[in-house]
């Protein structure tokens, strides 16, 4: 099943009205199975849907889950590892891209797994704006407990040894 590891992919991110919201330019799959697709990147450009641009400064390894409605960035810096989880319906890959549609609500990990939950704001206004509908906003609000008890039990991927083994598969595969 992980036929696509090594394999360079760009990610989208599109908003519930199917605009795209932002791109990764470049990011290397280093395993695709059942459960998820693991990508890892480093100093990678990032185009935001205005078409203004930045490159991320610290490497990470990203979890993108097939069955939940989240994904997970775990970020390097200075060997500690944070996270950055966006809710988020689940991936798809197809020949263009990686692909995941954000639905606003992020959740801030710091290194001792304690979090905090943003963009409140920004998901009331787009929850009316674009209309998500009843069944889609009862599974965020589910996700988003599966994903806190999945923080709160340090499953995968909120395990710092667990983040960095993946990423030294990274650099050597990059070496």
């Amino acid at each position: 099943m992980n036929h696509n590891a090594g394999k360079k992919i760009v990610i989208h991110s599109y908003k519930h009205d199917k605009t795209l919201h932002r791109m990764w330019k470049n990011a290397t799959i280093l395993e695709d199975n059942d459960e998820f697709i693991i990508v890892a990147n480093k100093r990678t450009k990032v185009v935001e849907s205005t078409g203004r641009f930045w490159y991320t400064r610290e490497p990470s390894v990203s979890f993108f889950f097939k069955n939940h409605w989240y994904n997970v960035i775990a970020i390097i810096k200075k060997g500690e590892v944070t996270y950055y989880c966006n809710v988020g319906s689940p991936v798809l890959i197809d020949d263009e891209a990686l692909k995941y549609i954000d639905y606003d609500l992020d959740l801030k990990v710091d290194s001792d797994l304690s979090y905090k939950i943003l963009d409140i704001y920004e998901y009331k206004v787009h929850q009316e704006l674009m209309q998500y509908p009843e069944d889609i906003k009862l599974i965020l609000a589910k996700e988003m407990l599966n994903l806190r008890a999945r923080i709160d039990k340090r499953l995968v991927p909120f395990d710092a040894g667990f983040v960095l083994s993946w990423y030294n598969k990274f650099l050597s595969l990059k070496g």
